[in-house]
This record gives C-alpha cells, sequence and structure tokens, in this order.
C-alpha cells in the first residue's frame, strides 16, 4: 500500500509539471512567436503588404533618378497605400509581362500607365480611371511628310511591345501596310525614330510630352490629333476584391483632397482627371 501511494504522488507530480510546462509555453508563443503582419494573420494590428508591379521606363509615370524609381504612378500608389493601409512592395519589370504576372498571382497589381480595355478586363480587374491620356503620332523633328495616319503608308513604325499603341499599330498596319518593330522600351523605341531606321512611333500623349518638356534635343515631335483617348487604370488580381475596393477609395479621396492634383502638377504641371 505504502508503495502504491509513493507511486500515485509521484505520477500526479509528474502531471502538475506537465501542466505548466504547457502553460508556460503558450504564453511564450503568444509573445515571441507570433507570426509577421504580411503573413494575414487577421490581427487588429497587421499592416498588410501587397506586391505592386511597374513599368521601369515610362517617364513621368514610373522610372529611375539617382537609384529610386519615382514618377507619378509611384507617388500615387504610395500615397493610396498611406491612406488605405497597406505597405507596397514595389516589383518594376517589363511592361508586357506585367499583365502575365498578374494572372500568375506574382503580382497583386499593377500601376504602369496601363490603359482600361474590355481585352485586360477579361484577365484583370482594371480600377476606376486615375489618368486620361491617349496616344500621339510622333515623327523625327525634321519630318514633314507624315502628319497624319494615312501619311503611314509602306512606311516604318518602331513600337513597344505590349502596349496600347502597338495594338493601335497593329491596326494602322493592316490599314495601311506599315512594317512595325518590336522594342521592350520606350526609350529604345524613340531611339529607332532619332537614328531614322523608323518613320514614326505611337506614344501615350503624357509620356511623349513629358520627353520633348524635359529634353531639348529630343529630335522628336508629335503630329496630328490624339488618335485615342486612353484612360490609366490600377491592374488588380481578380482574386483580390478587398485590394481593387481599397485603390477605388484612395483614388477618390486623392482628388477630393487636392492630392492627386499635387502628384501630376509635380511631374507635368497639369491636372489630368
Amino acid at each position: 500500500m505504502e508503495m502504491g501511494f509513493s507511486f500515485m504522488k509521484k505520477i500526479g507530480s509528474l502531471l502538475i509539471t506537465g501542466l505548466l510546462a504547457l502553460t508556460l509555453s503558450a504564453c511564450g508563443s503568444s509573445n515571441g512567436n507570433a507570426p509577421a503582419a504580411s503573413e494575414g494573420t487577421g490581427t487588429s494590428n497587421e499592416v498588410v503588404t501587397y506586391t505592386i508591379g511597374t513599368d521601369a521606363t515610362f517617364p513621368p509615370f514610373e522610372y529611375e533618378q539617382d537609384g529610386k524609381y519615382v514618377g507619378i504612378d509611384i507617388d500615387l500608389i504610395n500615397a493610396i497605400g498611406e491612406l488605405e493601409g497597406f505597405k507596397v512592395d514595389l516589383k518594376p519589370m517589363n511592361f508586357k509581362g506585367i499583365i502575365p504576372a498578374i494572372s500568375a498571382n506574382q503580382l497583386d497589381a499593377a500601376i504602369a500607365g496601363i490603359s482600361i480595355t474590355e481585352e485586360r478586363k477579361q484577365v484583370v480587374n482594371l480600377s476606376d480611371t486615375y489618368f486620361e491620356a491617349g496616344l500621339s503620332l510622333v515623327v523625327h523633328s525634321d519630318n514633314d511628310s507624315i502628319t497624319k495616319p494615312e501619311d503611314l503608308k509602306g512606311k516604318v513604325i518602331a513600337i513597344k511591345k505590349g502596349t496600347a499603341g502597338s495594338k493601335k499599330a497593329e491596326e494602322l498596319a493592316k490599314e495601311y501596310g506599315i512594317t512595325l518593330n518590336y522594342f521592350d522600351s520606350s526609350p529604345a523605341m524613340f531611339q529607332e525614330v532619332v537614328n531614322k531606321n523608323a518613320d514614326a512611333t505611337i506614344e501615350d500623349y503624357p509620356v511623349i510630352s513629358y520627353k520633348l518638356a524635359v529634353d531639348s534635343n529630343a529630335n522628336l515631335k508629335i503630329v496630328g490629333e490624339r488618335l485615342t483617348g486612353d484612360q490609366y487604370g490600377i491592374a488588380v488580381s481578380k482574386d483580390n476584391e478587398e485590394l481593387l475596393q481599397k485603390i477605388n477609395d484612395g483614388i477618390k479621396k486623392l482628388k477630393e483632397s487636392g492630392k492627386y492634383d499635387e502628384i501630376i502638377n509635380k511631374y507635368i504641371g497639369t491636372s489630368a482627371k
């Protein structure tokens, strides 16, 4: 009986020790091993980080300066993030890869002077319009023979892959027998016209206007009326309606507060609501 009683005391002691260890372990987990906010735990203090794609060579909307990416789009998405309580993990990349990257869930969203089109709406969500742009025909500064699309018959056009400008150029090519040469960036496309290897290019109006304003030696000029009236939107994964709502709310707040105009005027000196 005495041995049995001693055995039971040992078992009881072990049970109490085990319970204490579990209690201490639970306390340690809640204080020292909490997941990072970016893991999406749903806690009230969580600050979500979204991976946002952008073009790297599209001034004044996004471009590299002194080792940092700056521009209208960069300032806008950061301002939206501040208003709507999320952080931005910016991923500069080639424009043609942006929409596929969103579709493959490699990006949560992208801001890169993306024209709102029905074709793009099939694969991504697009925010409310944040900039009204349009496409312009651009030629060498000493070219007086091209002033309208009809003058492009039999000519060579340099164009940037995957853009609204490339789609418009492809339409014109079918109509006027134009040869198209594709490039990965706007600077490369412009240089082709400057070197007279191409007769013209098609670029977003604010982009070419900015280039001509800051570069007196551009050797380019805009001719004719705008070819389209494109509107820019922020592309968002179809799986993230919450982010789409945050972005739309942020755009509205920026315009109502005057911050939107402040950002636009910083780069091109004119409002484009």
